[in-house]
């Protein structure tokens, strides 16, 4: 339990410190806009916080940065996306440029994977 409320606490104080590509994103999937499907953020699921959930399409979506790039850190992402799709959540990853250069794409990406 007490993991659970600590998670609780960082997922909170993430949703108030969001980066500008998560507000970006946000914009688009709140309030069921998209799709008329329900989207949360900053989600505890397991030992993780994700950055987006559709619970019901059982979709998260993580928006990585530079630093994901570094040898430590994928190795860290491809651990955390088995354990994720372990629950039965389909990942999908994105980089934050992608949302600046390509978000049409991205927005194809998602639709495509909860129809």
């Amino acid at each position: 339990m007490l993991i659970k409320k600590s998670l609780s606490v960082q997922s909170r104080l993430l949703r108030k410190l969001q980066t500008p590509w998560e507000t970006k994103l946000w914009h688009l999937l709140r309030g069921k806009r998209f799709y008329g499907l329900k989207f949360k953020r900053q989600v505890p699921i397991g030992k993780y916080i994700v950055d987006f959930c559709c619970q019901e399409k059982k979709i998260i979506m993580e928006l990585d940065g530079g630093h994901h790039n570094e040898n430590t850190a994928a190795s860290a992402d491809q651990k955390r996306q088995a354990d994720l799709e372990s629950y039965g959540y389909k990942v999908l990853r994105f980089w934050n440029n992608e949302l600046d250069d390509n978000l049409e794409g991205v927005l194809e990406t998602i639709r495509n994977s909860v129809e």
